[in-house]
């Protein structure tokens, strides 16, 4: 019989038979202690009414606490500030019953005075009690050996806050993850050595090293959502030293878009976690409130940045999001992770190519987008350097398609999304994007009715291509890791930092045509990258995984920029977010000229004649390329 009961209900009943007869002991108990002292005992009336009632005391304090809910709740989760529920809920069933005795008068005679006060202190006593008691049966249950005979792990937790306590709750209340905390480190200095969850603060991460030896855990984990990666860095180079398996928990973001419980969602530490540079956020509803019932438009929706623009923009509420790519995989998994993911439905995907200028005024006219989020573009640069054609018809000619049909068609806003390779351009892609940004001026200057801004920024961790990505793969075949140039530098940022900034920057400025770039931080060493990845995965830089330098590439720049020489960085309102401020403003007949002799041999095939105009044309451009602005 017992089980085809539900298990919640089966924990219901045994809650209330405990209840009752806890209550029914507390009442007894009561009249007990009252007579202590009295020859023979509890006098004969008065046991009379003991015996006569108890049974109905215990059923009308179990009817109360069932209807205030106390039986609603898990005794093995139950803590300490749970008794003042529990202390309010009796307090309500002691009056009830002196009310009964008083109004009633069952006996001829009130309930002792003392009786009513016993009778609630061991009520809380023995109720509150066996709730606790359950917990800690159920904890200590969870600790040392687990079914099967095998040992759990022995787990430090950096971060005694809500964080950190969280982890450490859980863990103690869940014996099937095989883990158990055994104490935290915290910088705060009013932390030092005192407990949470049962569990004392051994030191700061500057001692790290120090616990690390005394207390040897099988794993440490790092509760900070928001520490910064230099925090980070110390506690995995100290946990790498002694092989010592480090993660963490992750940040709100993530949280936020998993939608999963803590403990499933810790996590190895990444490398993106030891940067040394502390993640961009921005609270995404107000940031993007803009986009709230508009017509959105994303090209390049199935790309690293366009495919995250789209998660984060179905959040704030778009009346229609179109997700336009030309890859077709790519596009029909964005769709399937939208509808099915986020269940968001608001949305079409368009297949079409933004080179082709009649099928992209087609979608623009049907669809009329208010706000243009431009994302697509190559951006490997020894593949565009082999292929120059489709570098320049993709990233220049199709965005001035983009930007044209989008302002003919309406668009309060288009935004390209551009890259610092744009900046003093020594290759074909880096060249190609710098075209893309003055068509964004250009037309800014042609087409007032739409504001136009270009939003720039470094490498992105994790996109399709990026070094992350492909140093893994190296580590994971057992290496080598290959890296260019031993002094070679790369801003860098993540895939959410370079979408939020994307969203902010579009509501940003107040003239056409400007450019924003991210405050990146201090730019990052390639080969410490590596080194660092290398350790992440347990091994050793030059003896398990061996680095190659392989020398640069053409055109490959030792140290990327984010300004151009004629550019001055001025802040603005947002955080982090700079504009990128032009001495000289692009003369938009100079940029239709120039696009059309690029287009013409486009058309005519002409590879090695396109890459070599291509280059002229970025390198002319400061010199006769704009106006002067203090002219």
């Amino acid at each position: 019989m017992r089980r085809f009961i539900d298990p919640v209900h089966r924990h219901r009943v045994l809650v209330i038979l405990a209840d009752g007869l806890l209550a029914a002991a507390a009442f007894a108990l009561a009249f007990e202690i009252r007579f202590l002292d009295v020859a023979g005992g509890i006098p004969a009336r008065y046991e009379t009414m003991l015996w006569g009632s108890i049974a109905f005391v215990a059923l009308g304090k179990t009817i109360i606490l069932d209807l205030l809910r106390q039986h609603d709740q898990w005794w093995r989760y139950f803590r300490l500030p749970d008794l003042w529920p529990l202390l309010r809920t009796l307090l309500v069933a002691t009056a009830a019953m002196v009310l009964v005795f008083e109004l009633a008068k069952p006996f001829n005679h009130g309930l002792p005075r003392s009786v009513v006060v016993f009778d609630l202190l061991l009520s809380v006593a023995l109720l509150g009690g066996a709730r606790l008691a359950r917990r800690t049966i159920h904890e200590r249950a969870s600790r040392g050996w687990r079914p099967g005979g095998r040992k759990q792990r022995d787990v430090l937790i950096v971060g005694a806050g809500s964080g950190g306590q969280m982890v450490a709750r859980e863990l103690k209340l869940n014996p099937n993850l095989g883990a158990r905390p055994i104490g935290f480190i915290d910088d705060d200095p009013g932390k030092r050595g005192m407990r949470a969850e049962g569990l004392k603060v051994l030191g700061t991460t500057d001692q790290i090293g120090e616990v690390l030896d005394r207390y040897a855990p099988d794993e440490v984990v790092i509760a900070i959502p928001s520490a910064p990666g230099i925090l980070r860095a110390k506690v995995v180079a100290a946990c790498r030293e002694r092989e010592i398996q480090v993660r963490t928990t992750p940040t709100v973001f993530e949280i936020l878009a998993g939608g999963v419980e803590l403990t499933r969602q810790l996590r190895e530490v990444q490398v993106e976690d030891v940067l040394g540079r502390d993640p961009v956020v921005m609270e995404l509803d107000r940031v993007g409130a803009y986009l709230e019932d508009r017509v959105v438009l994303v090209t390049g929706a199935g790309g690293s940045i366009g495919s995250e623009l789209c998660r984060q923009i179905a959040r704030v509420n778009p009346r229609l999001l179109v997700m336009l790519d030309h890859a077709e995989d790519n596009l029909f998994e964005i769709d399937r992770e939208m509808r099915e993911q986020w269940h968001f439905n608001r949305l079409e995907a368009v297949l079409a190519d933004c080179k082709e200028a009649d099928r992209m005024l087609d979608v623009m006219s049907r669809i009329r987008p208010e706000v243009v989020f431009h994302a697509a573009a190559y951006k490997h640069v020894p593949l565009m350097e082999a292929n120059p054609i489709e570098a320049i018809r993709n990233n220049a000619i199709a965005t001035r398609v983009t930007a044209e049909t989008a302002a003919l068609n309406g668009a309060a806003r288009f935004v390209l999304i551009s890259t610092d390779k744009a900046v003093n351009p020594r290759t074909v892609m880096g060249a190609s994007k710098a075209m893309a940004e003055w068509i964004v001026a250009a037309a800014g200057q042609r087409y007032t009715a739409t504001k136009f801004v270009t939003v720039r920024f470094g490498n992105v961790l994790g996109s399709s291509g990026s070094v992350v990505p492909i140093f893994r793969s190296q580590i994971e075949r057992g290496g080598p890791v290959t890296v260019t140039d031993p002094e070679m530098t790369r801003y860098f940022m993540t895939i959410p930092e370079a979408v939020q900034l994307v969203i902010k920057s579009a509501d940003l400025g107040a003239e056409t045509g400007e450019v924003f770039v991210l405050e990146m931080g201090e730019p990052v060493r390639i080969v410490d990258l590596a080194h660092n990845m290398i350790r992440l995965a347990g091994y050793e830089p030059g003896v398990d995984i061996a680095i190659e330098y392989t020398g640069r590439r053409p055109g490959e720049k030792l140290h990327e920029e984010l300004f151009n020489p004629d550019e001055r960085a001025q802040p603005t309102s947002a955080d982090r977010i700079v504009r990128a401020v032009r001495s000289r403003r692009i003369d938009p007949d100079w940029v239709d000229s120039q696009v059309n002799r690029l287009t013409e041999l486009v058309e005519a095939g002409d590879e090695a004649g396109l890459a070599a105009r291509v280059m002229e044309t970025v390198n002319e451009r400061p010199a006769s390329a704009g106006l002067d602005l203090d002219a």
